[in-house]
Protein backbone atom coordinates (compact mmCIF):
# COMPACT_ATOMS: atom_id res chain seq x y z
CA UNK A 1 0.00 0.00 0.00
CA UNK A 2 1.32 3.47 -0.84
CA UNK A 3 2.19 5.25 2.51
CA UNK A 4 3.48 9.36 2.90
CA UNK A 5 6.53 9.07 5.32
CA UNK A 6 7.60 12.70 6.84
CA UNK A 7 11.44 11.17 6.55
CA UNK A 8 13.39 14.34 8.29
CA UNK A 9 12.64 17.93 8.30
CA UNK A 10 11.55 19.55 4.95
CA UNK A 11 11.57 15.40 3.52
CA UNK A 12 8.46 13.93 2.81
CA UNK A 13 7.88 11.15 0.19
CA UNK A 14 5.46 8.19 -1.02
CA UNK A 15 6.76 5.00 -0.17
CA UNK A 16 5.20 1.72 -0.58
CA UNK A 17 5.09 -0.28 2.67
CA UNK A 18 3.55 -4.22 3.00
CA UNK A 19 -1.04 -4.09 3.55
CA UNK A 20 -2.54 -3.93 6.82
CA UNK A 21 -3.68 -7.80 7.56
CA UNK A 22 -3.20 -9.02 10.98
CA UNK A 23 -5.60 -7.34 13.26
CA UNK A 24 -6.37 -7.78 16.85
CA UNK A 25 -10.02 -8.64 18.33
CA UNK A 26 -10.67 -5.09 19.47
CA UNK A 27 -9.44 -3.36 16.43
CA UNK A 28 -11.06 -2.30 12.96
CA UNK A 29 -8.96 -2.18 9.98
CA UNK A 30 -10.24 1.37 7.87
CA UNK A 31 -9.38 2.31 4.20
CA UNK A 32 -8.60 5.40 4.68
CA UNK A 33 -10.59 7.84 2.39
CA UNK A 34 -9.92 11.56 3.70
CA UNK A 35 -7.03 13.03 5.65
CA UNK A 36 -7.05 16.49 6.62
CA UNK A 37 -3.83 18.79 6.75
CA UNK A 38 -3.21 20.50 10.09
CA UNK A 39 -0.90 23.01 12.07
CA UNK A 40 0.78 19.71 13.53
CA UNK A 41 1.26 18.43 10.02
CA UNK A 42 2.96 21.41 9.10
CA UNK A 43 4.58 22.33 11.83
CA UNK A 44 6.29 18.36 11.59
CA UNK A 45 6.80 18.77 8.20
CA UNK A 46 9.12 22.30 9.06
CA UNK A 47 10.91 20.26 11.78
CA UNK A 48 9.06 22.86 14.57
CA UNK A 49 6.66 20.19 16.05
CA UNK A 50 7.03 18.98 19.93
CA UNK A 51 7.05 15.73 21.19
CA UNK A 52 7.75 13.99 17.59
CA UNK A 53 10.51 11.65 15.79
CA UNK A 54 11.23 11.08 12.41
CA UNK A 55 10.91 9.25 10.13
CA UNK A 56 6.65 9.74 10.44
CA UNK A 57 3.23 9.11 9.00
CA UNK A 58 1.43 12.20 9.61
CA UNK A 59 -2.44 12.63 9.51
CA UNK A 60 -4.37 12.00 12.55
CA UNK A 61 -8.15 14.34 10.79
CA UNK A 62 -9.51 11.29 9.10
CA UNK A 63 -12.55 9.77 7.79
CA UNK A 64 -12.94 6.14 5.91
CA UNK A 65 -15.07 2.86 5.19
CA UNK A 66 -14.62 -0.07 7.92
CA UNK A 67 -12.73 -3.13 5.80
CA UNK A 68 -12.21 -5.49 8.65
CA UNK A 69 -12.74 -5.61 11.97
CA UNK A 70 -11.53 -7.80 15.45
CA UNK A 71 -13.50 -10.92 16.81
CA UNK A 72 -15.11 -8.48 19.49
CA UNK A 73 -15.90 -5.73 17.59
CA UNK A 74 -20.03 -6.03 17.59
CA UNK A 75 -21.13 -2.56 17.94
CA UNK A 76 -20.06 -1.85 13.32
CA UNK A 77 -20.03 -3.69 10.32
CA UNK A 78 -17.78 -3.67 6.79
CA UNK A 79 -18.88 -0.35 4.80
CA UNK A 80 -19.70 1.79 8.24
CA UNK A 81 -18.05 5.74 7.21
CA UNK A 82 -16.02 6.21 10.45
CA UNK A 83 -14.17 8.76 11.86
CA UNK A 84 -11.52 8.50 14.31
CA UNK A 85 -10.30 9.55 17.56
CA UNK A 86 -6.58 9.77 16.88
CA UNK A 87 -5.66 10.04 20.54
CA UNK A 88 -4.94 6.47 22.09
CA UNK A 89 -4.70 6.44 25.74
CA UNK A 90 -3.42 4.19 28.48
CA UNK A 91 -6.80 3.95 30.24
CA UNK A 92 -4.91 3.06 33.68
CA UNK A 93 -3.07 6.72 34.71
CA UNK A 94 -4.33 8.87 36.91
CA UNK A 95 -6.11 11.22 33.97
CA UNK A 96 -7.36 8.36 32.10
CA UNK A 97 -8.51 7.20 35.45
CA UNK A 98 -10.33 10.96 36.63
CA UNK A 99 -11.87 11.15 32.68
CA UNK A 100 -9.12 13.26 30.97
CA UNK A 101 -7.96 10.57 28.25
CA UNK A 102 -7.31 13.79 26.40
CA UNK A 103 -4.18 14.45 28.26
CA UNK A 104 -3.53 10.68 29.10
CA UNK A 105 0.23 10.52 30.22
CA UNK A 106 1.23 7.89 28.02
CA UNK A 107 -0.82 9.67 25.25
CA UNK A 108 -0.08 8.25 21.66
CA UNK A 109 -1.51 10.54 19.02
CA UNK A 110 -1.89 9.05 15.68
CA UNK A 111 0.71 10.94 13.70
CA UNK A 112 2.57 12.09 16.07
CA UNK A 113 3.87 9.83 18.85
CA UNK A 114 3.20 6.52 16.44
CA UNK A 115 2.42 6.77 12.43
CA UNK A 116 -0.76 8.27 11.23
CA UNK A 117 -3.47 8.29 8.63
CA UNK A 118 -1.61 9.34 5.45
CA UNK A 119 -1.82 5.67 3.81
CA UNK A 120 -4.12 3.88 2.21
CA UNK A 121 -5.43 1.28 5.35
CA UNK A 122 -5.09 1.92 9.17
CA UNK A 123 -5.66 0.03 12.31
CA UNK A 124 -6.95 1.44 14.95
CA UNK A 125 -8.30 0.47 18.74
CA UNK A 126 -12.00 0.28 17.92
CA UNK A 127 -12.73 2.94 20.93
CA UNK A 128 -11.23 5.10 18.98
CA UNK A 129 -13.65 4.57 15.86
CA UNK A 130 -17.12 6.24 15.40
CA UNK A 131 -20.14 5.52 13.32
CA UNK A 132 -21.00 8.06 11.06
CA UNK A 133 -22.57 6.58 8.38
CA UNK A 134 -25.11 9.75 7.73
CA UNK A 135 -22.29 12.23 6.84
CA UNK A 136 -20.44 12.61 4.37
CA UNK A 137 -16.77 11.55 4.07
CA UNK A 138 -15.60 14.73 3.95
CA UNK A 139 -17.61 15.93 6.74
CA UNK A 140 -16.74 12.84 8.63
CA UNK A 141 -12.82 14.44 8.18
CA UNK A 142 -13.90 17.43 10.00
CA UNK A 143 -14.63 16.16 13.34
CA UNK A 144 -11.32 16.23 14.77
CA UNK A 145 -10.13 19.39 14.47
CA UNK A 146 -13.78 21.07 15.29
CA UNK A 147 -14.02 18.57 18.42
CA UNK A 148 -10.31 20.40 19.43
CA UNK A 149 -12.39 24.21 19.36
CA UNK A 150 -15.74 22.37 21.32
CA UNK A 151 -13.25 20.94 23.75
CA UNK A 152 -11.50 24.50 24.19
CA UNK A 153 -15.12 26.12 24.72
CA UNK A 154 -15.70 23.95 26.79
CA UNK A 155 -12.30 24.07 29.19
CA UNK A 156 -13.29 27.87 29.18
CA UNK A 157 -16.92 27.51 30.87
CA UNK A 158 -17.94 30.09 28.11
CA UNK A 159 -21.59 31.14 29.33
CA UNK A 160 -24.60 32.37 27.64
CA UNK A 161 -24.04 36.44 27.42
CA UNK A 162 -20.27 37.07 28.08
CA UNK A 163 -17.64 38.10 25.28
CA UNK A 164 -15.00 35.74 23.94
CA UNK A 165 -11.83 36.68 22.42
CA UNK A 166 -10.98 34.15 19.95
CA UNK A 167 -7.40 35.20 18.93
CA UNK A 168 -6.45 33.11 15.37
CA UNK A 169 -8.97 32.93 12.67
CA UNK A 170 -7.34 29.24 11.15
CA UNK A 171 -8.78 25.75 11.23
CA UNK A 172 -8.66 25.58 15.24
CA UNK A 173 -9.69 29.21 15.67
CA UNK A 174 -12.96 28.82 13.42
CA UNK A 175 -14.00 26.01 15.73
CA UNK A 176 -13.75 27.92 18.88
CA UNK A 177 -15.31 30.62 17.70
CA UNK A 178 -18.10 28.70 16.34
CA UNK A 179 -19.18 26.92 18.92
CA UNK A 180 -18.54 29.86 21.71
CA UNK A 181 -21.30 31.32 19.73
CA UNK A 182 -23.24 28.42 19.85
CA UNK A 183 -22.58 28.43 23.91
CA UNK A 184 -24.27 32.15 23.54
CA UNK A 185 -21.72 33.99 24.05
CA UNK A 186 -20.50 37.38 22.13
CA UNK A 187 -17.45 36.56 19.90
CA UNK A 188 -14.85 38.31 18.47
CA UNK A 189 -12.24 36.93 16.11
CA UNK A 190 -8.62 38.62 15.48
CA UNK A 191 -5.95 37.66 13.06
CA UNK A 192 -3.64 39.43 11.15
CA UNK A 193 -5.00 38.31 8.20
CA UNK A 194 -7.83 40.33 6.27
CA UNK A 195 -9.03 37.35 3.99
CA UNK A 196 -9.02 34.91 7.50
CA UNK A 197 -11.11 37.40 9.40
CA UNK A 198 -13.54 37.99 6.74
CA UNK A 199 -13.88 34.18 5.87
CA UNK A 200 -13.91 33.82 9.66
CA UNK A 201 -16.64 36.20 10.39
CA UNK A 202 -18.78 34.82 7.94
CA UNK A 203 -18.31 30.97 8.66
CA UNK A 204 -18.38 30.85 12.80
CA UNK A 205 -21.35 34.00 12.68
CA UNK A 206 -19.06 36.16 15.16
CA UNK A 207 -20.23 39.88 16.36
CA UNK A 208 -16.85 41.30 15.79
CA UNK A 209 -13.50 40.90 13.65
CA UNK A 210 -10.36 43.12 14.66
CA UNK A 211 -6.93 43.45 12.96
CA UNK A 212 -4.60 42.45 15.21
CA UNK A 213 -2.38 45.11 15.61
CA UNK A 214 -1.25 47.54 18.70
CA UNK A 215 -4.52 49.54 18.50
CA UNK A 216 -5.98 46.02 19.04
CA UNK A 217 -7.30 46.51 23.02
CA UNK A 218 -9.24 50.19 22.45
CA UNK A 219 -10.53 48.35 20.04
CA UNK A 220 -11.54 45.48 22.02
CA UNK A 221 -12.75 48.10 24.86
CA UNK A 222 -15.04 50.14 22.45
CA UNK A 223 -16.79 47.21 20.48
CA UNK A 224 -17.44 45.85 24.34
CA UNK A 225 -18.64 48.71 26.39
CA UNK A 226 -15.44 49.91 28.08
CA UNK A 227 -14.72 46.05 29.01
CA UNK A 228 -12.19 43.49 27.80
CA UNK A 229 -13.71 40.32 27.14
CA UNK A 230 -14.23 37.99 30.37
CA UNK A 231 -12.78 34.79 28.08
CA UNK A 232 -9.76 34.61 26.10
CA UNK A 233 -8.53 31.71 23.68
CA UNK A 234 -4.92 31.82 21.77
CA UNK A 235 -4.99 29.45 19.17
CA UNK A 236 -2.34 30.96 16.95
CA UNK A 237 0.60 28.84 18.39
CA UNK A 238 2.73 32.01 17.98
CA UNK A 239 4.83 33.11 21.08
CA UNK A 240 4.34 36.80 20.64
CA UNK A 241 0.48 36.33 20.35
CA UNK A 242 0.72 34.19 23.24
CA UNK A 243 2.37 36.68 25.94
CA UNK A 244 0.64 39.75 24.35
CA UNK A 245 -3.00 37.47 25.10
CA UNK A 246 -2.68 38.65 28.56
CA UNK A 247 -3.40 41.93 27.71
CA UNK A 248 -7.16 41.38 26.28
CA UNK A 249 -8.62 39.43 29.69
CA UNK A 250 -10.83 41.70 31.98
CA UNK A 251 -10.14 41.39 35.48
CA UNK A 252 -11.10 38.31 36.51
CA UNK A 253 -11.42 36.13 33.75
CA UNK A 254 -9.98 33.20 31.58
CA UNK A 255 -7.18 32.88 28.97
CA UNK A 256 -6.87 29.82 27.37
CA UNK A 257 -3.87 28.32 25.13
CA UNK A 258 -5.30 26.45 22.21
CA UNK A 259 -2.28 26.94 20.47
CA UNK A 260 0.87 24.97 21.22
CA UNK A 261 4.39 26.40 20.34
CA UNK A 262 7.31 24.76 21.09
CA UNK A 263 9.29 27.49 23.16
CA UNK A 264 8.92 29.14 26.71
CA UNK A 265 5.91 31.73 27.23
CA UNK A 266 6.33 34.02 30.09
CA UNK A 267 4.29 37.00 31.59
CA UNK A 268 4.36 39.76 33.75
CA UNK A 269 3.38 38.98 37.09
CA UNK A 270 2.19 41.43 39.16
CA UNK A 271 -0.07 42.36 35.81
CA UNK A 272 -1.82 38.52 36.07
CA UNK A 273 -1.63 38.72 39.98
CA UNK A 274 -4.02 42.19 39.45
CA UNK A 275 -5.91 41.07 37.72
CA UNK A 276 -6.58 37.34 38.97
CA UNK A 277 -6.54 35.37 36.01
CA UNK A 278 -7.47 31.74 35.60
CA UNK A 279 -4.83 30.40 33.01
CA UNK A 280 -5.35 27.33 31.44
CA UNK A 281 -4.55 25.07 28.67
CA UNK A 282 -6.74 23.16 26.45
CA UNK A 283 -5.03 19.44 24.81
CA UNK A 284 -6.89 17.24 22.07
CA UNK A 285 -10.40 16.28 22.99
CA UNK A 286 -13.21 14.08 24.73
CA UNK A 287 -15.06 11.37 22.88
CA UNK A 288 -18.08 13.52 24.22
CA UNK A 289 -16.41 16.75 22.35
CA UNK A 290 -16.60 14.58 19.39
CA UNK A 291 -20.24 13.65 19.96
CA UNK A 292 -21.44 17.12 20.63
CA UNK A 293 -19.33 17.74 17.11
CA UNK A 294 -21.30 15.03 15.29
CA UNK A 295 -24.73 16.15 16.40
CA UNK A 296 -23.80 19.59 15.09
CA UNK A 297 -23.13 18.55 12.07
CA UNK A 298 -25.96 16.31 11.95
CA UNK A 299 -28.45 19.52 12.95
CA UNK A 300 -26.45 21.84 10.10
CA UNK A 301 -24.90 24.21 12.62
CA UNK A 302 -21.88 23.70 10.72
CA UNK A 303 -20.69 25.40 7.35
CA UNK A 304 -19.48 22.67 5.41
CA UNK A 305 -17.44 24.78 3.62
CA UNK A 306 -15.09 24.95 6.24
CA UNK A 307 -12.99 22.96 3.96
CA UNK A 308 -11.17 25.15 0.91
CA UNK A 309 -8.76 23.07 -1.01
CA UNK A 310 -8.50 19.19 -1.66
CA UNK A 311 -5.38 17.77 -3.22
CA UNK A 312 -5.15 14.03 -4.43
CA UNK A 313 -2.55 11.26 -2.55
CA UNK A 314 0.24 11.71 -5.38
CA UNK A 315 -0.65 15.08 -5.02
CA UNK A 316 0.39 15.45 -1.49
CA UNK A 317 3.85 15.63 -1.03
CA UNK A 318 4.07 18.55 -3.45
CA UNK A 319 1.46 20.58 -1.41
CA UNK A 320 3.89 20.19 1.64
CA UNK A 321 7.29 21.25 -0.56
CA UNK A 322 5.20 24.14 -2.33
CA UNK A 323 4.53 25.28 2.15
CA UNK A 324 1.67 26.92 0.35
CA UNK A 325 -0.63 26.81 3.58
CA UNK A 326 -2.66 29.36 3.18
CA UNK A 327 -5.89 27.95 2.69
CA UNK A 328 -8.36 26.92 5.69
CA UNK A 329 -8.40 22.97 5.72
CA UNK A 330 -7.17 20.74 2.85
CA UNK A 331 -8.01 17.81 2.77
CA UNK A 332 -6.47 15.10 1.17
CA UNK A 333 -8.17 12.25 -1.27
CA UNK A 334 -7.45 8.70 -1.28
Amino acid sequence: MKTIVCKAPKQIEVVLQKNVHNIQDDEVMIKVKRIGICGTDIHAFKGEQPFFTYPRVLGHELSGIVKAKGSHVKQMIIGDIVTVIPYIHCGSCVACKNGQTNCCTNMRVLGVHQDGGMTEYIKVPVANVLVVNDLSLDEAAMIEPLSIGAHAVSRGSVQKGETALIIGAGPIGLGVARFAKLAGAQTIMMDLSKERLSFGKSWTGSDFVIQANEAAAQKLLEINHGELPSVVFDATGNKQSMMHSFEYVSHGGSLIYVGLVNDTISFFHPDFHAKELSLLASRNALKEDFEYVIQCLRKGLLNRSYITNKVSFDEACSFFETEEFRSNKTLIEV
